[in-house]
């Protein structure tokens, strides 16, 4: 293992933190996101203490990495506000394609209900999404179509985002149990469609 300390000199910036996310990635896949801890991804990926924390405030913020859509860069949204539901979906697409390029194993770790950094992510803090989320662009989706009267204005913008993102989690631990199988993309356009029907107006 590297000796903690300061980055080393011929450290490139950007080649060291992919170094620490593909060490991050590989240990995910061969034992789990509890196996990740600032010691194990510096041992895996053969770079210093201070080159870890020089990119990554600690193992949490690491591992947020892998929730946020920034990893991916900005998504693409195929369809028009008039197909809402679609629309949503891209939103997710844009992120569930990011993970499962990271295969079967990686996505079968990640998922688990002790990462810690996918519930802080996935989940709501006083009533509200994070940041920059996929689900507070959901949101704001949601709400600009309810604006356009293409979604009941009566309807709680807010909790139908939070049953999306249910739905979501629930199509991805469903492709995990197939062992990939599952044609994920179609069963996210078919439920979230469902759902959000009844709210559609016009």
């Amino acid at each position: 293992m590297a000796k903690p300390g300061r980055p080393r000199k011929d450290a490139n910036a950007g080649d060291a933190r992919q170094r620490i996310i593909d060490a991050t990635v590989a240990i995910i896949s061969q034992k789990g996101a509890d196996a990740v801890t600032v010691r194990s991804v510096c041992e895996k990926s053969g770079l210093s203490n201070g080159t870890f924390y020089h990119h990554f405030a600690n193992k949490d913020e690491l591992m947020m990495e892998f929730v946020h859509d920034s990893l991916f860069g900005e998504a693409q949204l195929n369809h028009p506000l008039d197909q809402i539901a679609e629309r949503i979906c891209d939103l997710y697409l844009h992120l569930l394609r990011g993970y499962m390029g990271m295969g079967k194993d990686f996505m079968k770790s990640f998922y688990s209900t002790n990462n810690t950094a996918l519930s802080a992510y996935m989940g709501t803090h006083d009533g509200a999404f994070a940041p920059g989320t996929i689900m507070e662009k959901s949101e704001v989706e949601m709400r600009a179509a309810q604006d356009a009267g293409l979604v009941d204005p009566a309807a709680d913008a807010h909790t139908i985002c939070c049953d999306i993102c249910t739905i979501v989690k629930g199509c991805v631990f469903e492709w995990c149990l197939e062992d990939g199988r599952m044609d994920v993309e179609a069963a996210l356009h078919r439920l979230v469609g469902n759902y959000l029907r009844p709210y559609l107006r016009g």
